[in-house]
């Protein structure tokens, strides 16, 4: 079966490697397996589901049943190639999710790996939850599958705690008096959710000098970083700065969250320092 890339809209991007080659430096076959595999994986993400928590949200898992690879052309050390996923086919109970492997605009694998929902204590297969289906369907067609909701700490508030005690507290291990402040009353928030309902990130928007706002409190479901969820909480909260009427907004980026900052029109203002133990910078970007 020769596909197009037109075919699909989720891309997974990889270099092969050394190890992940024969004496011909060519792919071994079983590795064309992982690569779909990854892909899904990374599927799941774009979807904004991080994985463990919304099958035990949907109350099933999906096992494997059948997974085929039909061999085109080769891949070869060194090589960029482009793993496309797309859901196909959603049955009963079933998944089927067709897989091609690109190296530019030449197809050289063809994968299909098909998936069946179950009770993950007893295996059994069980209906695909209605939710699923219509999340699985609305990606492909072109729906998005994440919203950003703008809003007071009375509305916004728990959804934005959970999240920023998991990042800052637990994960970074920031002390607990340091994290939370009574600015939070005052504050614009913004929370992504998933469409399971599931909040993935968060940031506010504070008012700091006369025509500048300030944001802080950034913070990222710690299984979807590197998406767009980040960017999307952090266009709204600028949004927000702009139609109050301000003409700027300033930030305190972790240094390790300079590049992102920077991608997204944020200049560096100023020499590096620390906050709660963790090196910072102050980025701004005019409006």
């Amino acid at each position: 079966m020769t596909l197009k890339r037109a075919n699909f809209r989720f891309f997974h991007r990889l270099r092969v490697r050394w190890a992940e080659v024969d004496m011909q430096k060519i792919v071994f076959n079983a590795h064309y397996l992982m690569y779909f595999d990854t892909a899904i994986a990374d599927y799941w993400r774009a979807l904004g589901l991080p994985y463990q928590e919304s099958m035990e949200q949907l109350e099933g898992d999906l096992y494997v049943v059948k997974a085929t690879v039909e061999f085109h052309a080769s891949a070869r050390v060194d090589d960029q190639i482009e793993v496309a996923m797309k859901c196909s086919r959603i049955g009963n109970s079933s998944l089927t999710f067709t897989g091609a492997i690109f190296r530019g605009d030449d197809h050289l694998i063809t994968g299909e790996i098909i998936y069946v929902f179950a009770d993950p204590a007893t295996q059994k297969s069980r209906p695909v939850p209605s939710v699923l289906r219509d999340i699985l369907s609305g990606f492909e067609a072109g729906e998005a599958v994440t919203e950003v909701r703008v809003g007071d700490w009375s509305t916004l508030g728990t959804d934005a705690q959970r999240l920023r005690t998991a990042v800052f507290v637990e994960e970074q291990r920031i002390p607990k008096e340091l994290e939370w402040d009574a600015a939070d009353a005052t504050a614009v928030h913004a929370v992504a959710y998933n469409r399971l309902g599931r909040p993935l990130a968060t940031g506010r928007l504070l008012a700091h000098e006369p025509g500048t706002s300030k944001i802080g409190r950034m913070a990222v479901d710690r299984t979807l970083r590197g998406g767009r969820l980040g960017r999307d909480v952090l266009q709204a909260l600028t949004e927000t700065a702009r139609e109050r009427g301000d003409a700027e907004v300033v930030l305190h980026a972790q240094r390790s969250a300079e590049g992102f900052y920077a991608r997204l029109g944020y200049t560096v203002l100023g020499d590096p320092f620390e906050e709660a133990g963790i090196p910072h910078v102050t980025m701004f970007k005019r409006l």
